[in-house]
């Protein structure tokens, strides 16, 4: 069984990925190093042949959650790392490893689905947006907050927008015009990311011509999946991993 972690900004999200059946038995996510052992011994047991992991975190945050993984479980920890070309993508940054390793991971396992023009969303605390060409060559992306973003900026610059509890992920649905604090700040979210992401589908022919693939990842990503043209693959990023340390 392979460990895989996707250490992101807010979570550190995980799985057990069984080469032999190519099937994925269990998946969680962790708020910090110490809950992720926790969630990985009590579902795990003692199957553990190896780790790979992809980092967005600082380099000394990563090296710290690999050490636990090594000191624990005993597993050598592969890490992807930035690279100018893999899995026929052409890295499009000015500075290679500026580019994030979540995003780029993405990417590789988007074109690698047919080898051909995409246009990859990554929805989460940021929203992505990367343009590959048919040849595999990175045009470049957009960068924009996510619902998490939005939320705290309200939150954080008025004085009178305040609301907790389930109600943010309950209310995320509804694009009507709220009726409540809550309400308008869900749904105004909701229109921002839908109408954001449409508006990117209808330019990207400029750069992509008229026939290229759309897929969209993250957490937030069924937020826009019953857009037309859009293919939701909630795990681009550790099937990228898997291609960055096979």
């Amino acid at each position: 069984m392979i460990l895989e972690l996707d250490c992101g900004n807010s979570y550190i999200k995980w799985r057990l990925f069984s080469p032999v059946a190519s099937s994925v038995p269990v998946s969680g996510r962790a708020i910090d190093i110490e809950q992720l052992l926790d969630q990985v011994a009590t579902s795990a047991g003692r199957g553990l042949e190896k780790c790979r992991l992809v980092s967005v975190r600082s380099d000394s945050e990563t090296d710290a959650i690999a050490l636990r993984i090594t000191s624990v479980f005993g597993l050598t920890v592969l890490r992807a790392m930035p690279a100018t070309a893999l899995g026929g993508v052409t890295n499009g940054y000015l500075e290679p490893g500026r580019l994030g390793l979540d995003r780029w991971l993405a990417m590789v396992a988007a074109f690698s689905l047919r080898r051909r023009a995409c246009l990859v969303f990554d929805l989460g605390t940021a929203i992505t947006v990367d343009l590959i060409a048919t040849d595999g060559q990175h045009l470049g992306g957009f960068i924009t907050p996510g619902v998490p973003l939005m939320r705290d900026q309200l939150f954080g610059h008025t004085r009178r927008i305040r609301y907790e509890g389930p109600a943010e992920g309950a209310l995320l649905r509804e694009e009507a015009p709220g009726r409540s604090t809550a309400q308008a700040v869900e749904a105004g979210c909701l229109k921002m990311v839908r109408s954001y992401i449409g508006a990117q589908m209808d330019a990207a022919s400029t750069y992509l011509g008229s026939d290229f693939d759309v897929y969209a990842t993250g957490g937030d990503a069924l937020l826009v999946a019953d857009l037309p043209g859009i293919t939701c693959i909630s795990d681009l990023v550790f099937r990228g991993l898997a291609i960055a340390c096979p």
